[in-house]
């Protein structure tokens, strides 16, 4: 699989001032420059120069290796990395209408974010001073012949085995996802950042350069030494308006059943939804159709009492249900209807291995462990398959506790220490560059 590297830089002579960006485009196997591309831009601040810069570069990328591209994009702004990446909010709304630009380029690539230092960014600060050079003699920027292409604005030559592959497969009359398979790179792609709303409050945390102090609103015109130290804020809390995107998977339990009632183990067992737990699928339906949630995908368990749940749900969203087989129950083999009292007087040692040990599994059944696995593949495949959009999955107590065990990075253990009531809400929301991060946990307002 061919990789890349994009580096990018803007600058500021005055900032605001003169201003120029550059970016190159590398093999991320051995270097090679594929791609240099640069451009005074006018007047402008350091901050924006920088966001121009990074978007010549996804687009540089985007026409030289198509939709889907691995990449690793390397910047000496620390505010650009950790606004892209997720981490800090965009308070300076002059800058917000350029991350969402290279938001949207970037969710067609696979993209994780890297801060370097300056010195180790030279190629492209080098081509943001000739771009600035250039201009201040009244003359355009033009490519020293390093690379093989010139601005990306003009579009870019194809260089490179992975770009040559995928032009190839495209001229035989591919589609994108077979011409992908042609030329050796994955067809999906990924999902840093786009205008698109999210249930998550982020990092209250802006700066620039190397840093500087949370909660600092950055102004076009100001710029910060280096020497400033950049400091984490913290997560809010509430449904506030999103500065990045996120997958969001809300998790809902299902509704009450008859042995739900009575405290017995209910695995793959198939009962019904009661009464009660049919008004309480409605109340979470009534709570999901209103703002600020938004929907766009309904997953469920293929157990009755889940799908019930979720086909209430998705009819007053107007939506499929789409059936995870992953999402199902784990098997609780004999012990399957019975009360934990019961089970403690007839299994009494097998109890106390499965309540101390993840791996020991119900005399015919599944251990946490194995359920685990299966959760977590599962997971993941919803992540990839939907991102960017807001998916609900409709499950069961052990997959949802599976979920935000993996989410927060916690033991499996952790399992035995966490309560989920029926027809509960929890949110995680992940994020492109890999955190997860748990948003709600056993949300139950919408019964009260």
């Amino acid at each position: 699989m061919t990789s890349f590297v994009i580096e990018a830089d803007g600058g500021s002579r005055g900032n605001p001032g003169p201003a120029g960006y550059g970016a190159v485009v590398k093999d991320a196997a051995d270097g090679q420059v594929l791609v240099e591309t640069a451009e005074a831009i006018g007047a402008q601040t350091n901050n924006v120069a920088e966001y121009r810069g990074l978007i010549a570069g996804l687009q540089s990328l985007l026409a030289l290796a198509g939709d889907g591209a691995v990449v690793e994009v390397r910047m000496d702004s620390k505010l650009v990395i950790e606004q892209m990446a997720g981490r800090w909010k965009i308070k300076n709304e002059g800058l917000r209408p350029l991350a969402l630009e290279a938001g949207a380029l970037a969710r067609r690539l696979r993209v994780t974010w890297q801060w370097i230092p300056r010195e180790k960014n030279k190629d492209a600060d080098r081509l943001a001073n000739e771009a600035m050079d250039a201009a201040a003699k009244g003359r355009p920027w033009q490519p020293s012949g390093s690379a093989g292409t010139g601005s990306a604005r003009a579009g870019s030559a194809r260089t490179g085995s992975a770009a040559a592959g995928l032009s190839e497969a495209r001229e035989l009359g591919l589609s994108d996802a077979s011409a992908a398979e042609v030329s050796g790179r994955p067809a999906t792609a990924a999902a840093p950042l786009a205008a698109q709303d999210s249930l998550l409050d982020l990092i209250d945390a802006d700066a620039v350069s190397s840093g500087q102090d949370a909660g600092q609103d950055v102004s076009p015109g100001q710029d910060v030494s280096p020497g400033q130290a950049a400091a984490s804020g913290t997560a809010g809390t509430g449904w506030r308006a999103p500065t990045t995107v996120a997958t969001s998977l809300l998790l809902l339990r299902h509704g009450e059943t008859p042995l739900s009632v009575e405290r017995r183990f209910s695995g793959l067992g198939d009962p019904e939804l009661t009464p009660n737990g049919i008004a309480q699928a409605e109340a979470a339906a009534a709570r999901l159709s209103r703002e600020p949630y938004g929907i766009q995908v309904v997953v469920s368990s293929p157990l009755k009492r889940a799908r019930a749940t979720a086909e209430i749900v998705a009819a007053r969203l107007g939506l499929e249900v789409v059936v995870e087989e992953g999402l199902r129950e784990a098997d609780f083999g004999d012990w399957e209807g019975h009360t934990f009292t019961e089970i403690q007087r007839r299994w009494p040692d097998a109890l106390a291995a499965w309540l101390a040990d993840p791996s020991a599994a119900p005399p015919g059944g599944e251990s946490f462990g194995v359920a685990a696995r299966r959760v977590q593949a599962t997971g993941d495949r919803l992540v990839e398959r939907y991102e960017g959009r807001t998916v609900l999955a409709v499950s069961h107590v052990t997959p949802i506790k599976m979920l935000l065990q993996s989410a927060l990075l916690a033991p499996l253990a952790a399992l035995y220490r966490m309560h989920l009531d029926l027809a509960a809400l929890s949110l995680i929301e992940y994020y492109a560059d890999g955190p997860a991060v748990v948003k709600a946990f056993n949300d139950t307002s919408h019964l009260r």
